[in-house]
């Protein structure tokens, strides 16, 4: 079966039912005539089955029969972070296109050898880093090259959720665990995409846990090497926030729901001036749809697409320097409960 661009669509299989997938991404597939689902991969048959009964493909025991498998055409991996560049690299490796979910490995050494062997492959890597699909963020891009708030100062960015299950992987380090390669990760790529040229780590401050050493919140400062700043906050223990704030010499803008905003959401730009004060309501869009027909086109195309897979080197990398350069405060379990 064709969709309306003249192309059969990507044959997807999925390493794991995990709940990022259940949630966000195989509706988006289910969303997508650019894309199907083949088959769907589980230690655990009987989860593989309730993911196919409801998102369709066959049901399949164990990652690697998967990746064996000739009617997948691509390899979409929500694994904990922690076996992101094992599965990644095994997938490659088979001949499949990979798609993995954020952030794409560990450290940079394992993003850039990822990227080499994919580019050595002539195969697809991409970081579901879907936030950025969204058009609200092109909107207000075009809002600061239009001069609405003159020339950038400061960029401020926070993510945070509520304390997680004390079963939850994002608490076993083991895993890939951790706050900062988890909803650190969307500050920080929000400052890439405004601060201008090399980014380096002016400071940090990692919240760690003393039972498991498992960081549960930050703070970090960025800089560019024209002055701008970036101040970004995240963690496990706080009220919802998901926002960042453009701060120049002739006024702020303001972006509320910035990383995970639902299909259906129509989001409130606010910029601020001297005198006045403007609300700007922005289309509705569906980031994890338009996340993954990227990838398909970019699979579709010829071209080596380093400009994808750029910030992801340079976002391991900065997450690198925080984990070694921050400063550390211990907690107690009981301090986030």
């Amino acid at each position: 079966m064709e969709n309306d661009t003249g192309c059969a669509p990507l044959r997807f299989g999925v390493l794991g039912a995990a709940s990022v997938a259940w949630r966000r991404t195989l509706p988006a597939m289910k969303r997508c005539h650019t894309a199907m689902i083949a088959a769907v991969a589980s230690r655990d048959l009987a989860k593989a089955e309730r993911f196919t009964r409801l998102f369709g493909g066959h049901p399949v025991t164990g990652y690697q029969a998967l990746l064996d498998r000739h009617d997948v055409d691509a390899v979409y991996i929500p694994l904990p972070t922690g076996a992101h560049a094992e599965w990644a690299h095994r997938a490659l490796e088979a001949g499949k296109h990979v798609l993995v979910e954020k952030p794409l490995a560990g450290t940079e050494k394992e993003v850039v050898e990822l990227a080499g062997r994919a580019r050595d492959l002539g195969l697809r890597l991409h970081e579901n880093r879907m936030f950025q699909h969204h058009s609200q963020h092109r909107a207000v891009g075009e809002l600061v090259t239009g001069g609405e708030i003159g020339g950038l100062r400061v960029l401020s960015s926070s993510m945070a959720i509520p304390p997680l299950r004390p079963e939850d992987v994002r608490y076993q380090p083991k895993l890939g665990g951790g706050a900062l390669l988890d909803v650190g990760y969307y500050p920080i790529h929000a400052a890439l995409m405004y601060l201008s040229g090399p980014v380096e780590l002016l400071g940090a401050r990692l919240v760690v846990l003393r039972t498991s050493e498992v960081d549960v919140r930050g703070h970090v400062l960025l800089g560019a090497a024209d002055g701008v700043t970036a101040q970004l906050t995240f963690g496990f223990d706080h009220a919802y926030r998901s926002s960042y704030e453009l701060w120049g010499d002739h006024g702020r803008i303001e972006l509320d729901r910035a990383f995970t905003p639902p299909p259906e959401h129509t989001p409130c730009v606010r910029i601020h001036q001297q005198d006045r004060e403007l609300r700007l309501t922005l289309p509705a869009d569906d980031q994890f749809r338009n996340s993954i027909n990227d990838f398909v086109s970019a699979v579709r195309r010829d071209a080596p697409d380093t400009e994808h897979i750029h910030p992801a080197i340079q976002a391991a990398a900065l997450m690198d320097a925080i984990r070694h350069r921050a400063d550390v405060s211990w907690i107690g379990e009981q301090e986030i409960r």
